[in-house]
């Protein structure tokens, strides 16, 4: 799902705009700009690339650094691209271009701009958010559960992909459920497409089903969240990151694989542990790494991490499937 913004910039109208018509306030930086950076930019030869402004209040959205380097250099104009949105999708769009490019927010700007993006787009799901802000789900799912009341959201959010669902996914969890019973050859987007919860929650309900246990967490049939996978213990939104019981339940499953002979002793079962054994660290684990990945890198990084989940889901199908076969 395209953040609400992108299609509101005309990217082929720049105009020169005065300088000293600009408004530099509302910024996402607590601190304001880096002044060392500034002087940088400023003595760069080529032309800077055009600031994004918002229209309506000629409020600068993303270029801080650029504007303040122009008029070091004496400019009294500057080339503009002009956004069309609100102010508080003006807002969202400053946070995701300073993630995304340029002298990244820190992560004191981050948390503060999620905070504020919980309190303007309640009904965006805590990845939705991450996503823009730069910090991980469940660092959004605590700030939103800290929220005063009438800003957590309604009883769905819409997800980075643009599907609703459902903060209680109790009902989902049971469709997935009938679903990988009935064809085990699924993929997780399948299923998750179909009873509308996340992949990840459909990764925990055909774990939970593997080991026998009922797929719906007790806290979910009480009516809490999406469940262990996609539900921070706090209560919050759903994330990406499994809760401290899930990678409990993992820990104590590969433990009992460390110890069967067939796979210790010999060189495939070992890459095969060593290959598990790194999905065994903690939610706390998960949400550090996520949190001081480089922004930069962030893209990349998360095209690698969706990529190594299919492979994965892909592994898990040929094994169901040869299981099926042999027994």
């Amino acid at each position: 799902m395209a953040i609400p913004g992108h299609a509101q910039i005309d990217q082929l109208m720049v105009v020169e705009v005065e300088i000293s018509s600009l408004s530099t306030a509302d910024s996402p930086r607590i601190s304001g700009t880096d002044q060392e950076h500034v002087q940088a930019l400023a003595v760069v030869q080529s032309p800077l690339p055009p600031i994004t402004v918002h229209r309506s209040t000629m409020r600068v959205i993303d270029g801080l650094h650029r504007l303040r380097a122009a008029e070091l250099r004496g400019q009294r104009k500057i080339a503009v691209k002009y956004f069309e949105g609100d102010a508080a999708d003006a807002f969202v769009l400053a946070v995701e271009s300073n993630v995304t490019h340029g002298l990244p927010l820190t992560t004191a700007d981050r948390k503060r701009a999620a905070g504020r993006i919980i309190a303007s787009h309640p009904q965006w799901s805590d990845r939705m958010i991450a996503s823009v802000s730069g910090i991980a789900p469940g660092t959004v799912a605590e700030i939103r559960r800290r929220a005063p009341a009438e800003q957590a959201g309604e009883a769905s959010r819409i997800g980075h992909d643009g599907r609703v669902r459902p903060v209680n996914g109790t009902e989902g969890r049971r469709l997935a459920s009938e679903l990988i019973a009935e064809n085990p050859q699924l993929s997780l987007r399948q299923v998750a497409r179909v009873a509308s919860i996340s992949p990840e929650t459909v990764r925990d309900v055909r774990n939970r089903m593997m080991r026998g246990e009922d797929p719906l967490p007790q806290r979910g049939k009480r009516g809490g969240g999406e469940g262990m996978a996609s539900a921070p213990r706090s209560g919050g939104g759903p994330t990406a990151v499994p809760d401290r019981d899930a990678g409990q339940d993992r820990a104590a499953v590969l433990k009992r694989l460390n110890a069967d002979p067939a796979l210790r002793f010999s060189e495939t079962g070992r890459t095969l542990l060593r290959l598990l054994n790194i999905h065994t660290i903690s939610a706390e684990e998960w949400d550090e790494i996520i949190d001081k990945a480089p922004p930069h890198c962030g893209r990349i990084v998360a095209y690698l991490a969706n990529e190594c989940a299919e492979m994965w889901a892909e592994v898990a199908v040929r094994v169901q499937r040869k299981v099926a076969e042999t027994a």
